[in-house]
């Protein structure tokens, strides 16, 4: 089955990835790690590609585009 995602511009877009592509590293807490690994991507969708999407997202008061493979989507939350 495949999603339009055309119906979804413009709206935010929490996506779970298949593989992990970074970590944050952090303070180490009681029973917590120093780091974490990112398996997922927010932001709003701005285009759709036939091979991924493209979200867009403020961090730290700067401007992010990230484009996600089809194929690197395990699920996705929208609101």
């Amino acid at each position: 089955m495949k999603i339009d995602w055309e119906e979804f511009m413009d709206r935010q877009l929490n996506v779970t990835m298949n593989e992990n592509y970074g970590v944050v590293y952090g303070t180490k807490k009681e029973d917590e790690p120093a780091f974490f690994e990112i398996v997922f991507k927010t932001g709003k969708l701005i285009k759709v590609f036939e091979e991924g999407l493209l979200l867009e997202a403020v961090r730290e008061g700067q401007l992010y585009k990230t484009f996600i493979p089809h194929a690197s989507i395990k699920s996705v939350d929208i609101f």
